[in-house]
């Protein structure tokens, strides 16, 4: 693949996560990321890459014509992940006692959620793929921008986090509550909108 084209899957990745007008995936690695701080940052790469993963499924499923789905229904469980995972978030700051930090857990959840967010994205990136003779370089070229987007997102998260509890002296476990109780209503509006 030229480095042109390359490069434009790249961008497409990167636009498609940091993308204001679709700020689902913000607010669903937001969501993600509300729990942790900076000292947890391999857990989060790997809770972002397990989102990648299961993203990148399902987009070369739907280029390769081997899914068929309602977009209205994925557009409806989009938001649905994102308030799954504010109140999956609430529950584990409330009552670590009962989900132990079992990391597991977390990472199939976001593994499927990136399944759905996936195909929510997938029908543009079957049309913009029509040209091509081969998914596999574009895909992964569009799934490094969707990854290095990601972290930027976690990236800014941790910072914002880090200002709210050490400067604004606000504890940890009331910040969590705070962003993922703000991320799942902004989830319920977009789902009711």
């Amino acid at each position: 693949m030229e480095s042109q084209i390359w490069r434009v899957y790249l961008d497409l990745g990167f636009d498609h996560i940091l993308d204001l007008n679709g700020y689902d995936h913000i607010l669903f690695v937001t969501t993600l990321c509300a729990i942790y701080t900076f000292k947890d940052w391999k857990k989060i790469l790997l809770l972002v890459t397990a989102f990648t993963l299961g993203h990148s499924l399902t987009l070369a499923l739907a280029a390769l014509d081997v899914v068929d789905f309602n977009p209205d229904l994925i557009e409806t469980l989009i938001p649905v992940t994102i308030i799954l995972t504010g109140l999956y978030q609430i529950w584990r700051t409330l009552r670590p006692e009962l989900t132990g930090g079992n990391m597991a857990v977390s990472y199939t959840l976001t593994t499927i959620f990136g399944l759905i967010h996936g195909l929510g994205f997938s029908n543009y990136f079957r049309a913009i793929l029509g040209k091509e003779d081969s998914i596999v370089q574009p895909l992964f070229a569009f799934n490094i921008g969707v990854e290095v987007g990601q972290l930027i997102i976690v990236t800014l998260s941790l910072m914002i986090g880090t200002i709210m509890v050490q400067m604004m002296r606000i504890p940890q476990k009331t910040w969590t509550l705070i962003l993922s109780f703000f991320c799942t209503v902004l989830a319920f509006y977009l789902l009711f909108r």
